[in-house]
Protein backbone atom coordinates (compact mmCIF):
# COMPACT_ATOMS: atom_id res chain seq x y z
CA UNK A 1 0.00 0.00 0.00
CA UNK A 2 1.61 3.16 -1.42
CA UNK A 3 2.19 5.43 1.99
CA UNK A 4 0.89 9.31 1.60
CA UNK A 5 3.29 10.98 4.95
CA UNK A 6 6.64 9.06 5.44
CA UNK A 7 8.25 10.15 8.68
CA UNK A 8 11.42 11.89 8.39
CA UNK A 9 13.02 11.97 11.85
CA UNK A 10 16.02 13.70 10.50
CA UNK A 11 16.22 17.17 12.13
CA UNK A 12 18.46 18.84 10.14
CA UNK A 13 16.13 18.15 7.12
CA UNK A 14 13.80 19.95 9.06
CA UNK A 15 16.22 22.86 9.39
CA UNK A 16 16.75 22.58 5.77
CA UNK A 17 13.14 22.72 4.95
CA UNK A 18 12.80 25.65 7.34
CA UNK A 19 15.44 27.81 5.29
CA UNK A 20 13.72 27.16 2.16
CA UNK A 21 10.77 28.31 3.45
CA UNK A 22 12.36 31.81 4.29
CA UNK A 23 13.39 32.10 0.76
CA UNK A 24 10.10 30.61 -0.63
CA UNK A 25 11.66 27.60 -2.30
CA UNK A 26 10.06 24.49 -2.99
CA UNK A 27 12.27 21.70 -1.48
CA UNK A 28 12.59 18.03 -1.72
CA UNK A 29 14.39 14.67 -0.66
CA UNK A 30 14.90 12.52 -3.52
CA UNK A 31 15.73 9.26 -5.13
CA UNK A 32 18.15 6.43 -2.96
CA UNK A 33 17.71 8.08 0.26
CA UNK A 34 13.73 7.76 -0.32
CA UNK A 35 14.24 4.92 -1.56
CA UNK A 36 16.09 3.25 1.30
CA UNK A 37 13.95 4.90 3.98
CA UNK A 38 11.13 3.52 2.59
CA UNK A 39 12.61 -0.21 2.71
CA UNK A 40 13.70 0.13 6.37
CA UNK A 41 17.42 0.94 5.77
CA UNK A 42 20.36 3.47 7.05
CA UNK A 43 20.82 6.30 5.24
CA UNK A 44 23.69 8.69 5.22
CA UNK A 45 23.45 10.40 1.51
CA UNK A 46 20.84 12.42 1.27
CA UNK A 47 19.64 14.04 -2.00
CA UNK A 48 17.77 17.40 -1.99
CA UNK A 49 15.99 19.12 -5.04
CA UNK A 50 15.44 22.42 -4.81
CA UNK A 51 12.90 23.84 -7.27
CA UNK A 52 15.34 27.02 -8.65
CA UNK A 53 18.89 27.00 -8.47
CA UNK A 54 20.05 24.31 -6.14
CA UNK A 55 23.63 25.47 -6.14
CA UNK A 56 22.93 28.44 -4.09
CA UNK A 57 20.50 26.41 -2.27
CA UNK A 58 23.47 24.60 -0.95
CA UNK A 59 25.20 27.91 -0.37
CA UNK A 60 22.79 28.96 2.05
CA UNK A 61 22.68 25.70 3.87
CA UNK A 62 26.30 25.39 4.09
CA UNK A 63 26.01 29.26 5.57
CA UNK A 64 23.50 28.29 8.08
CA UNK A 65 25.88 25.40 9.47
CA UNK A 66 28.19 27.51 9.58
CA UNK A 67 30.38 24.97 7.03
CA UNK A 68 33.24 26.09 4.87
CA UNK A 69 33.50 22.63 2.81
CA UNK A 70 30.80 22.88 0.32
CA UNK A 71 32.11 21.88 -2.79
CA UNK A 72 30.24 23.17 -6.11
CA UNK A 73 29.73 21.14 -9.41
CA UNK A 74 29.59 23.77 -11.61
CA UNK A 75 29.32 21.64 -14.50
CA UNK A 76 26.88 19.55 -13.53
CA UNK A 77 24.73 22.30 -11.55
CA UNK A 78 24.89 20.98 -8.10
CA UNK A 79 26.54 21.60 -4.55
CA UNK A 80 27.86 18.73 -2.17
CA UNK A 81 28.51 19.20 1.54
CA UNK A 82 30.29 16.27 3.96
CA UNK A 83 29.10 16.23 7.39
CA UNK A 84 30.85 14.06 10.51
CA UNK A 85 29.55 12.17 13.11
CA UNK A 86 30.36 12.54 16.85
CA UNK A 87 33.76 11.00 16.27
CA UNK A 88 35.01 12.95 13.72
CA UNK A 89 34.16 10.22 11.06
CA UNK A 90 32.22 11.02 7.41
CA UNK A 91 28.46 11.31 8.03
CA UNK A 92 25.69 12.62 6.35
CA UNK A 93 26.08 13.50 3.07
CA UNK A 94 24.01 16.26 1.45
CA UNK A 95 23.85 16.84 -2.73
CA UNK A 96 21.73 20.11 -3.72
CA UNK A 97 20.77 20.15 -7.01
CA UNK A 98 18.17 22.15 -9.25
CA UNK A 99 14.98 20.28 -10.53
CA UNK A 100 16.14 20.18 -14.04
CA UNK A 101 15.23 18.18 -16.93
CA UNK A 102 18.19 17.04 -19.35
CA UNK A 103 18.08 16.44 -23.05
CA UNK A 104 21.49 14.33 -24.69
CA UNK A 105 23.62 14.24 -27.40
CA UNK A 106 23.82 10.48 -29.10
CA UNK A 107 27.49 10.71 -28.95
CA UNK A 108 28.18 12.22 -25.18
CA UNK A 109 27.10 12.17 -21.70
CA UNK A 110 27.55 15.56 -21.13
CA UNK A 111 23.72 16.68 -20.86
CA UNK A 112 21.66 19.83 -21.60
CA UNK A 113 20.36 21.13 -18.51
CA UNK A 114 17.88 23.25 -18.50
CA UNK A 115 15.17 24.62 -15.65
CA UNK A 116 12.38 22.37 -14.87
CA UNK A 117 9.49 21.21 -12.61
CA UNK A 118 9.63 18.35 -9.97
CA UNK A 119 7.87 15.84 -12.47
CA UNK A 120 10.88 16.98 -14.98
CA UNK A 121 13.73 16.05 -12.65
CA UNK A 122 12.20 12.78 -11.39
CA UNK A 123 10.91 11.34 -14.77
CA UNK A 124 14.86 11.95 -15.68
CA UNK A 125 15.74 9.45 -12.72
CA UNK A 126 17.22 5.78 -13.75
CA UNK A 127 14.54 3.83 -12.12
CA UNK A 128 10.90 4.55 -10.67
CA UNK A 129 12.43 3.60 -6.75
CA UNK A 130 14.29 6.06 -7.13
CA UNK A 131 11.82 8.65 -8.63
CA UNK A 132 10.05 9.26 -5.06
CA UNK A 133 10.19 12.81 -3.56
CA UNK A 134 9.13 14.02 0.26
CA UNK A 135 8.69 17.89 0.33
CA UNK A 136 10.78 19.14 3.24
CA UNK A 137 8.35 22.67 3.23
CA UNK A 138 6.55 22.72 6.72
CA UNK A 139 3.33 23.30 5.42
CA UNK A 140 3.26 19.10 3.60
CA UNK A 141 6.60 18.46 5.66
CA UNK A 142 6.80 14.77 4.98
CA UNK A 143 4.30 14.34 2.23
CA UNK A 144 5.39 11.84 -0.59
CA UNK A 145 5.04 12.80 -3.98
CA UNK A 146 5.70 9.27 -6.47
CA UNK A 147 3.93 10.31 -9.71
CA UNK A 148 5.71 6.79 -11.19
CA UNK A 149 4.61 4.65 -9.07
CA UNK A 150 7.62 3.89 -7.32
CA UNK A 151 6.29 2.27 -4.44
CA UNK A 152 4.02 -0.04 -5.83
CA UNK A 153 7.55 -1.03 -7.94
CA UNK A 154 9.40 -1.01 -4.31
CA UNK A 155 6.90 -3.42 -2.74
CA UNK A 156 6.68 -6.01 -5.54
CA UNK A 157 11.12 -5.39 -5.86
CA UNK A 158 11.11 -4.66 -9.53
CA UNK A 159 13.08 -2.03 -11.21
CA UNK A 160 11.12 0.04 -14.19
CA UNK A 161 11.90 3.01 -15.07
CA UNK A 162 10.42 6.51 -15.09
CA UNK A 163 10.47 6.76 -19.09
CA UNK A 164 10.69 4.14 -21.98
CA UNK A 165 13.62 2.12 -21.19
CA UNK A 166 15.14 3.34 -24.47
CA UNK A 167 14.80 6.40 -23.39
CA UNK A 168 16.73 6.00 -19.68
CA UNK A 169 19.31 3.98 -21.16
CA UNK A 170 19.74 6.72 -24.32
CA UNK A 171 20.19 9.60 -21.95
CA UNK A 172 23.01 7.43 -19.90
CA UNK A 173 24.06 3.90 -20.76
CA UNK A 174 25.47 3.90 -17.35
CA UNK A 175 21.91 3.02 -15.99
CA UNK A 176 22.43 -0.19 -17.41
CA UNK A 177 25.30 -1.17 -15.06
CA UNK A 178 22.97 0.43 -12.45
CA UNK A 179 20.14 -1.47 -13.38
CA UNK A 180 22.08 -5.04 -12.67
CA UNK A 181 23.64 -3.23 -9.36
CA UNK A 182 20.57 -2.32 -7.91
CA UNK A 183 18.95 -6.42 -8.47
CA UNK A 184 22.30 -7.51 -7.15
CA UNK A 185 22.33 -5.37 -3.94
CA UNK A 186 18.66 -5.31 -3.69
CA UNK A 187 17.61 -8.75 -4.44
CA UNK A 188 15.06 -7.08 -7.40
CA UNK A 189 13.88 -8.38 -10.43
CA UNK A 190 14.45 -6.23 -13.83
CA UNK A 191 11.02 -5.65 -15.53
CA UNK A 192 11.32 -7.17 -19.14
CA UNK A 193 11.16 -4.68 -20.81
CA UNK A 194 14.10 -3.00 -19.11
CA UNK A 195 16.17 -5.98 -19.41
CA UNK A 196 15.68 -6.02 -23.27
CA UNK A 197 16.53 -2.33 -23.36
CA UNK A 198 19.56 -3.48 -21.45
CA UNK A 199 20.33 -6.34 -23.95
CA UNK A 200 19.80 -4.34 -27.17
CA UNK A 201 21.77 -1.00 -25.98
CA UNK A 202 24.80 -2.80 -23.89
CA UNK A 203 27.07 -1.65 -27.00
CA UNK A 204 26.28 2.04 -25.74
CA UNK A 205 28.20 2.00 -22.41
CA UNK A 206 31.75 2.11 -24.63
CA UNK A 207 30.45 6.19 -24.68
CA UNK A 208 30.71 6.21 -20.90
CA UNK A 209 33.87 6.67 -19.34
CA UNK A 210 35.78 3.89 -17.83
CA UNK A 211 36.00 5.38 -14.33
CA UNK A 212 32.13 4.97 -14.04
CA UNK A 213 31.38 2.00 -14.98
CA UNK A 214 34.12 0.49 -13.28
CA UNK A 215 32.52 2.13 -10.01
CA UNK A 216 29.12 -0.08 -10.93
CA UNK A 217 31.06 -3.40 -11.40
CA UNK A 218 32.71 -2.64 -7.79
CA UNK A 219 29.36 -2.20 -6.71
CA UNK A 220 28.33 -5.31 -7.75
CA UNK A 221 30.95 -7.10 -6.90
CA UNK A 222 30.68 -5.90 -3.27
CA UNK A 223 26.89 -6.82 -2.96
CA UNK A 224 25.81 -9.62 -1.12
CA UNK A 225 25.43 -12.24 -3.79
CA UNK A 226 27.48 -10.92 -6.54
CA UNK A 227 26.44 -13.68 -8.87
CA UNK A 228 23.15 -11.79 -9.56
CA UNK A 229 24.57 -8.80 -11.55
CA UNK A 230 27.21 -10.52 -13.36
CA UNK A 231 24.57 -13.37 -14.34
CA UNK A 232 22.35 -10.64 -15.57
CA UNK A 233 25.39 -8.86 -17.35
CA UNK A 234 25.80 -11.82 -18.67
CA UNK A 235 22.48 -12.89 -20.40
CA UNK A 236 22.41 -9.42 -21.57
CA UNK A 237 25.67 -9.74 -22.99
CA UNK A 238 26.90 -6.51 -21.36
CA UNK A 239 29.58 -8.83 -19.56
CA UNK A 240 31.45 -9.04 -23.01
CA UNK A 241 31.22 -5.46 -23.31
CA UNK A 242 32.59 -4.79 -19.47
CA UNK A 243 34.55 -7.47 -18.78
CA UNK A 244 35.11 -9.74 -21.97
CA UNK A 245 37.85 -11.49 -20.34
CA UNK A 246 35.11 -13.22 -17.76
CA UNK A 247 32.52 -13.34 -20.70
CA UNK A 248 34.91 -15.91 -22.57
CA UNK A 249 34.85 -17.95 -19.49
CA UNK A 250 31.81 -19.41 -20.59
CA UNK A 251 31.56 -22.85 -22.35
CA UNK A 252 34.69 -23.68 -20.95
CA UNK A 253 34.44 -27.55 -20.02
CA UNK A 254 36.66 -28.93 -17.06
CA UNK A 255 36.38 -32.27 -14.96
CA UNK A 256 33.56 -32.42 -13.09
CA UNK A 257 34.98 -33.96 -9.77
CA UNK A 258 36.03 -30.84 -7.74
CA UNK A 259 34.14 -27.86 -9.92
CA UNK A 260 30.92 -26.85 -12.32
CA UNK A 261 31.52 -28.20 -15.88
CA UNK A 262 31.25 -24.52 -17.15
CA UNK A 263 34.38 -22.23 -15.79
CA UNK A 264 31.94 -19.08 -15.67
CA UNK A 265 29.46 -20.80 -13.39
CA UNK A 266 32.10 -22.94 -10.94
CA UNK A 267 33.42 -19.27 -11.03
CA UNK A 268 30.20 -17.26 -9.95
CA UNK A 269 29.87 -20.03 -7.21
CA UNK A 270 33.33 -19.61 -6.01
CA UNK A 271 32.55 -15.69 -5.76
CA UNK A 272 29.55 -16.13 -3.82
CA UNK A 273 30.92 -18.73 -1.81
CA UNK A 274 33.91 -16.10 -0.87
CA UNK A 275 31.43 -13.26 -0.32
CA UNK A 276 29.29 -14.86 2.35
CA UNK A 277 32.27 -14.85 4.50
CA UNK A 278 34.01 -11.31 3.92
CA UNK A 279 33.45 -8.17 1.98
CA UNK A 280 36.91 -7.30 1.08
CA UNK A 281 36.14 -6.38 -2.57
CA UNK A 282 39.34 -7.16 -4.01
CA UNK A 283 39.75 -11.16 -2.03
CA UNK A 284 36.18 -11.45 -4.26
CA UNK A 285 37.96 -9.87 -7.41
CA UNK A 286 40.85 -12.95 -6.68
CA UNK A 287 37.52 -14.72 -6.74
CA UNK A 288 36.42 -13.42 -9.87
CA UNK A 289 39.90 -13.76 -11.48
CA UNK A 290 41.29 -17.28 -10.01
CA UNK A 291 40.61 -19.15 -12.98
CA UNK A 292 40.67 -16.12 -15.74
CA UNK A 293 43.44 -17.56 -17.38
CA UNK A 294 41.79 -21.47 -18.23
CA UNK A 295 40.37 -20.17 -22.20
CA UNK A 296 43.98 -19.47 -23.03
CA UNK A 297 45.46 -23.13 -21.52
CA UNK A 298 43.09 -25.17 -22.11
CA UNK A 299 44.35 -28.33 -23.73
CA UNK A 300 42.74 -32.14 -24.12
CA UNK A 301 44.79 -35.06 -22.69
CA UNK A 302 43.97 -38.38 -23.64
CA UNK A 303 42.38 -40.81 -20.46
CA UNK A 304 42.83 -37.18 -18.19
CA UNK A 305 40.56 -34.94 -20.13
CA UNK A 306 40.77 -31.47 -20.36
CA UNK A 307 43.55 -29.51 -18.61
CA UNK A 308 44.70 -26.41 -17.86
CA UNK A 309 48.52 -25.98 -17.14
CA UNK A 310 49.75 -22.52 -15.91
CA UNK A 311 46.61 -21.18 -15.88
CA UNK A 312 46.92 -19.68 -12.31
CA UNK A 313 50.53 -18.04 -13.41
CA UNK A 314 49.23 -17.02 -16.70
CA UNK A 315 46.32 -15.59 -14.57
CA UNK A 316 48.36 -13.75 -12.52
CA UNK A 317 50.11 -11.81 -14.90
CA UNK A 318 46.67 -11.14 -16.67
CA UNK A 319 45.68 -9.12 -13.81
CA UNK A 320 47.56 -5.86 -14.26
CA UNK A 321 46.27 -4.82 -17.32
CA UNK A 322 42.47 -5.84 -16.51
CA UNK A 323 43.22 -3.62 -13.56
CA UNK A 324 44.66 -0.74 -16.19
CA UNK A 325 42.50 -1.19 -18.65
CA UNK A 326 39.47 -0.86 -16.46
CA UNK A 327 41.10 1.84 -14.56
CA UNK A 328 41.23 0.35 -11.47
CA UNK A 329 43.14 0.98 -8.20
CA UNK A 330 46.91 -0.31 -9.17
CA UNK A 331 48.04 -0.60 -5.13
CA UNK A 332 45.91 -3.66 -5.05
CA UNK A 333 47.38 -5.42 -8.17
CA UNK A 334 50.24 -7.28 -6.16
CA UNK A 335 47.42 -8.64 -3.66
CA UNK A 336 45.52 -10.16 -6.37
CA UNK A 337 48.21 -11.25 -8.54
CA UNK A 338 49.43 -12.83 -5.87
CA UNK A 339 46.28 -15.12 -4.97
CA UNK A 340 45.69 -15.66 -8.16
CA UNK A 341 49.43 -17.32 -8.38
CA UNK A 342 49.35 -19.29 -5.31
CA UNK A 343 45.36 -20.75 -5.34
CA UNK A 344 46.66 -23.97 -6.26
CA UNK A 345 49.51 -24.08 -4.06
CA UNK A 346 47.37 -25.40 -1.01
CA UNK A 347 45.88 -27.90 -3.67
CA UNK A 348 49.13 -29.60 -4.28
CA UNK A 349 49.55 -29.88 -0.57
CA UNK A 350 46.54 -31.89 0.13
CA UNK A 351 47.26 -33.92 -2.83
CA UNK A 352 50.74 -34.97 -1.92
CA UNK A 353 52.21 -35.38 1.61
CA UNK A 354 52.32 -32.11 3.36
CA UNK A 355 56.30 -31.67 4.08
CA UNK A 356 57.53 -28.88 6.51
CA UNK A 357 59.49 -27.29 2.82
CA UNK A 358 56.60 -27.00 1.03
CA UNK A 359 54.39 -25.64 3.98
CA UNK A 360 57.34 -23.13 4.43
CA UNK A 361 57.45 -21.85 1.48
CA UNK A 362 53.81 -21.01 0.67
CA UNK A 363 53.42 -19.22 3.82
CA UNK A 364 56.77 -17.81 2.54
CA UNK A 365 54.91 -16.73 -0.67
CA UNK A 366 51.78 -15.97 0.83
CA UNK A 367 53.12 -14.18 3.66
CA UNK A 368 50.24 -11.83 5.18
CA UNK A 369 47.49 -12.35 2.90
CA UNK A 370 48.09 -16.57 3.64
CA UNK A 371 44.39 -17.08 5.57
CA UNK A 372 42.94 -14.96 2.47
CA UNK A 373 44.58 -17.26 0.37
CA UNK A 374 42.93 -19.91 2.16
CA UNK A 375 39.68 -18.48 2.08
CA UNK A 376 39.74 -18.78 -1.69
CA UNK A 377 40.47 -22.25 -1.77
CA UNK A 378 37.95 -23.20 0.77
CA UNK A 379 35.63 -21.77 -1.60
CA UNK A 380 36.96 -22.98 -4.79
CA UNK A 381 35.26 -26.58 -3.38
CA UNK A 382 32.03 -26.17 -5.56
CA UNK A 383 31.70 -30.00 -6.23
CA UNK A 384 27.70 -31.31 -5.97
CA UNK A 385 29.59 -34.47 -4.17
CA UNK A 386 29.18 -34.39 -0.51
CA UNK A 387 31.66 -37.25 0.49
CA UNK A 388 34.09 -35.67 -2.07
CA UNK A 389 33.83 -31.97 -0.57
CA UNK A 390 34.33 -33.31 3.14
CA UNK A 391 37.60 -35.03 2.05
CA UNK A 392 38.65 -31.65 0.80
CA UNK A 393 37.73 -29.34 3.84
CA UNK A 394 39.55 -32.07 5.89
CA UNK A 395 42.73 -32.18 3.58
CA UNK A 396 42.42 -28.74 3.64
CA UNK A 397 42.12 -28.49 7.68
CA UNK A 398 45.43 -30.72 7.82
CA UNK A 399 47.26 -28.09 6.23
CA UNK A 400 46.10 -25.82 7.84
CA UNK A 401 47.36 -27.26 11.45
CA UNK A 402 50.68 -27.72 9.96
CA UNK A 403 51.27 -24.41 8.67
CA UNK A 404 50.05 -23.33 12.10
CA UNK A 405 52.94 -25.68 13.45
CA UNK A 406 55.48 -24.41 11.26
CA UNK A 407 53.97 -20.92 11.73
CA UNK A 408 54.66 -20.77 15.24
CA UNK A 409 58.07 -21.45 15.64
CA UNK A 410 59.19 -19.47 12.21
CA UNK A 411 57.21 -16.66 12.05
CA UNK A 412 56.72 -16.98 8.56
CA UNK A 413 54.01 -14.35 8.07
CA UNK A 414 56.30 -11.43 8.79
CA UNK A 415 59.45 -13.19 7.49
CA UNK A 416 62.82 -11.21 7.15
CA UNK A 417 65.83 -12.65 6.68
CA UNK A 418 67.95 -13.63 9.24
CA UNK A 419 70.89 -11.98 8.35
CA UNK A 420 70.38 -8.59 6.68
CA UNK A 421 71.93 -6.91 3.58
CA UNK A 422 74.93 -4.53 5.42
CA UNK A 423 75.52 -7.28 7.18
CA UNK A 424 76.16 -9.70 4.14
CA UNK A 425 78.25 -6.46 2.61
CA UNK A 426 80.44 -6.32 5.42
CA UNK A 427 81.53 -10.24 5.56
CA UNK A 428 82.02 -10.62 1.66
CA UNK A 429 83.04 -7.80 1.62
CA UNK A 430 80.58 -6.40 -1.25
CA UNK A 431 79.18 -2.78 -2.40
CA UNK A 432 75.84 -2.51 -2.86
CA UNK A 433 75.10 -4.82 -6.07
CA UNK A 434 72.62 -7.66 -7.13
CA UNK A 435 75.17 -10.28 -5.59
CA UNK A 436 74.33 -9.05 -2.25
CA UNK A 437 70.28 -10.25 -3.45
CA UNK A 438 71.42 -13.24 -4.50
CA UNK A 439 73.57 -14.56 -1.12
CA UNK A 440 70.39 -13.18 0.85
CA UNK A 441 68.47 -15.64 -1.93
CA UNK A 442 70.41 -18.80 -1.34
CA UNK A 443 70.49 -17.89 2.31
CA UNK A 444 66.46 -18.14 2.32
CA UNK A 445 66.63 -21.20 0.40
CA UNK A 446 68.42 -23.03 2.73
CA UNK A 447 66.14 -22.07 5.17
CA UNK A 448 63.18 -22.79 3.10
CA UNK A 449 64.51 -26.19 2.25
CA UNK A 450 65.23 -27.29 5.78
CA UNK A 451 69.04 -26.88 5.40
CA UNK A 452 69.76 -24.73 8.19
CA UNK A 453 67.27 -23.32 11.10
CA UNK A 454 65.66 -19.57 10.91
CA UNK A 455 68.53 -18.32 13.18
CA UNK A 456 71.00 -15.61 12.55
CA UNK A 457 74.14 -17.64 13.67
CA UNK A 458 73.10 -20.87 11.82
CA UNK A 459 72.66 -18.56 8.56
CA UNK A 460 75.72 -16.30 8.86
CA UNK A 461 77.70 -19.46 9.19
CA UNK A 462 76.15 -21.08 5.96
CA UNK A 463 76.58 -17.50 4.18
CA UNK A 464 80.50 -17.77 5.55
CA UNK A 465 80.59 -21.47 4.02
CA UNK A 466 78.73 -20.90 0.75
CA UNK A 467 79.83 -17.60 -0.29
CA UNK A 468 82.83 -17.91 -2.55
CA UNK A 469 81.12 -20.64 -4.31
CA UNK A 470 78.15 -18.28 -4.81
CA UNK A 471 80.62 -15.67 -6.13
CA UNK A 472 82.52 -17.62 -7.96
CA UNK A 473 79.65 -19.10 -9.64
CA UNK A 474 78.25 -15.67 -10.63
CA UNK A 475 78.17 -14.34 -14.29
Amino acid sequence: MAVQQIDIKEPLLKRIGSLADEGGIRTFVVGGYVRDLLLGKTVTDIDIVAVGNGMEFGKSVARMMGRSNLVLFENFGTAMLQLEDEAGMPGLKLEFVGARKESYNKSSRKPLVEVGTLEDDLARRDFTVNAIAVSLNAADFGTVIDPFHGQGALEERVLRTPLDPGVTFDDDPLRIMRAFRFASQLDFVIAPSVFQAAQSMGERLKIVSQERISDEFLKILSSPKPSVGLKLMFDAGVIKVVFPEVALLAGVDQRRDYHHKDVFLHTLKVLDNISEGTTNVWLRMAALLHDIAKPKTKAFKEGIGWTFHGHEELGARMVKPIFRRMKLPLEHVGYVEKLVRLHLRPMALVDGEVTDSAVRRLLFDAGEDIDDLMTLCRSDITSKNPRLVEQVRTNYDLVVQKMQEVEEKDHWRTWQPPVKGEEIMAVCGLQPSKMVGILKSAITEAILDGVIPNEHDAALEYLLSVKEDVMGGAP
